[in-house]
């Protein structure tokens, strides 16, 4: 079976949960940058978790069906349609041979994922089908899709009615909360500049994608006077190179904090002020431009107990899809 692109949206790609292990090399793990929307969609169209699918972000694409399938449209709200005639997101529905899914105009949030029912069938890189734009690797040839692209699809059981309730689900509050726990450079900068961050309401940059999210807005932060070590740059923030966990926060020239997602590089030169915790980092994906953000501080037993909570509700999600 093969899917016809007929229009690719703003930014569509293939994605699964991501391709673990290779980080120490450059690569990131990549994957759904909303976990949680990428599981539940495959669930709801039969497939398995880890199936291959599209992140759609800001816009979705035009597809053409060229055999019966089911679909199931998660995560930021694109209202799909079948036809021209919309259809619910978080629940899956039936498209037959012939048929063309198209969207409307975004809601809420900022990525969707569009699971079909037998998974994207492009070949497996370094064990995953998630694309690596910065690397051309994985996914559909390496990039994002286009007009003209053939997108191949398995077997699957076609899969429709099952259906995700909104109360089960998780969205950002407004402003978004990003709990954050504070790193190694925390001594980096004076303690009174450590407490306006935290108190200050930070707005989402227009450069927010898959490798990081930035934030303006807040007060720049104050330094602690030293001496630069041996091989680190002259800015303020600079260290000598350093590894970056997924979900650590930089801030360049102590301006604007960024925030390393899915695809981000494994490591550098700027300090980390601390990680945005796991459980908080779908929360991240689903923020539009200009979106206020503040950053909470948690300590090591608040994250595990975040990340504890988070798994429970993704379980108890998965247990209400499988019926």
């Amino acid at each position: 079976m093969g899917v016809n692109v007929i229009a690719p949206g703003l930014a569509t790609t293939v994605q699964d949960l991501g391709r673990p292990g290779y980080y120490h090399l450059g690569i990131p793990e990549g994957g759904g940058m909303d976990r949680f929307a990428t599981v539940i969609a495959n669930l709801l169209v039969g497939n398995d978790a880890n199936a291959a699918l599209l992140e759609a972000t800001f816009m979705g694409p035009e597809l053409e069906f060229t055999e019966d399938a089911s679909v199931a449209v998660t995560g930021g709200e694109l209202p799909p349609k079948v036809n021209g005639e919309e259809r619910p997101t978080w629940e899956s529905f039936p498209v037959k041979a012939g048929d063309r899914l198209s969207f409307g105009f975004l809601k809420g949030g900022a990525r969707a994922y569009i699971a079909i029912s037998g998974g994207i069938d492009v070949p497996v890189v370094l064990g995953s089908r998630t694309t690596y734009v910065l690397g051309a690797l994985g996914g559909f040839e390496g990039r994002a899709i286009k007009a003209g692209d053939v997108l191949p699809v398995g077997k699957g059981p076609n899969t429709t009615g099952r259906s995700l309730p909104a109360h089960l689900r998780r969205a950002p509050a407004n402003p978004a909360e990003l709990r954050m726990l504070p790193g190694i450079y925390w001594h980096r900068i004076t303690e009174a500049a450590g407490q306006r961050f935290f108190e200050d309401t930070w707005k989402v940059a227009p450069e927010a994608d898959r490798i990081g999210y930035r934030f303006r807005g807040g007060a720049p932060l104050e330094f602690v006077e030293r001496e630069q070590p041996f091989g680190a740059g002259s800015d303020p923030s600079n260290i000598v190179d350093a590894c970056y966990p997924y979900g650590s926060v930089q801030v360049p020239s102590g301006t604007e904090p960024i925030v390393l997602h899915r695809d981000a590089v494994s490591g550098g030169g700027y300090m980390m002020l601390g990680v945005v915790i796991s459980a908080d980092m779908d929360l991240i994906a689903q923020l539009q431009p200009h979106t206020p953000a503040r950053f909470q501080p948690v300590t090591m037993d608040e994250a595990l107990a975040a990340r504890a909570d988070a798994r429970t509700a993704l379980q108890r999600a998965r247990d209400h899809v499988a019926g």
